[in-house]
């Protein structure tokens, strides 16, 4: 039924209804029907086929939401399988040229390096492409085994594994938000940190959220040679901003980096 009908509908149905009732009773029924019990039978008519008609209209509005809801989810996330792609093409490129370069300098190490590299991005890669926007994994969930995936592929042992998200406290576009985070952060500590412990902490509810990912790697030069966006930062914080979060990125006291984003009461 299309919204134009149920217009229609929803203008003519109810007056055409209770008016054809009112005249049966004045034309057919004035005579077999008093006033009083007229006018009773009228609101309870009108009772009757208004709570029909609104409860037939907010299921069909309902209905409809609910599936605008589902194709903006599925929306969502081809968008970020997109982004996903262009930058596998991106990094498999690089990846690639460098394995050549390597292998043309008779550089073996080098060139074993880049193998290893080409197939984290693979793994991860099938990891976020493998599941159908149809699937029903809840978001905690999901974070969790791809952390676990992430450390059984990297060999980066998870020291602390705390996801807890109350349901229903992110949209689905947020979700994907945080989970693409996660997974820069992770990927950055894989790179970069020679880490061989990592952390992350994640607590969340409808009214605020906090999430922390650390390791216990070498840390962050403070005047890096490699521009910052090599280490993702500003990826993760044009993520951070999106989501209307704050972003601390330090080195630790006892070594290597924290990455804490914070949205809500802080406490």
């Amino acid at each position: 039924m299309t919204l134009r009908t149920l217009k229609i509908a929803a203008i003519l149905f109810p007056p055409i209804f209770i008016g054809g009732f009112e005249y049966l009773r004045h034309e057919v029924l004035s005579e077999r029907l008093s006033m009083e019990l007229g006018n009773w039978m009228t609101t309870l008519i009108s009772l009757i086929l208004s709570y029909f008609f609104a409860s037939f209209m907010f299921h069909v509005i309902e209905k409809t939401n609910r599936r605008l809801s589902e194709e903006q989810t599925k929306r969502a996330i081809y968008e970020e399988r997109e982004r996903v792609a262009r930058e596998l093409h991106d990094d498999l490129a690089q990846i690639l040229f460098f394995l050549q370069v390597s292998l043309k300098k008779g550089k073996v190490e080098e060139a074993g390096f880049a193998v290893s590299e080409l197939d984290n991005h693979l793994r991860q890669a099938i990891f976020n492409l493998r599941s159908k926007p149809e699937d029903t994994i809840v978001f905690e969930d999901r974070l969790k085994r791809w952390v676990e995936e992430w450390s059984t592929m990297t060999g980066i042992k998870m020291q602390q594994l705390e996801i807890t998200v109350q349901p229903q406290s992110f949209t689905s576009r947020e979700e994907i938000q945080l989970f693409a985070i996660v997974q820069e952060a992770f990927t950055n500590i894989r790179k970069h940190s020679q880490a061989t412990e990592a952390c992350i902490k994640f607590i969340a509810d409808h009214e605020k959220w906090s999430l922390t990912i650390s390791d216990n790697g070498r840390g962050i030069d403070p005047q890096p040679q490699i521009p910052p966006q090599k280490y993702g930062l500003s990826i993760i914080g044009n993520r951070a901003k999106e989501l209307g979060a704050t972003m601390e990125f330090i080195n630790t006291a006892s070594g290597g980096t924290e990455l804490k984003l914070v949205k809500g009461s802080k406490s």
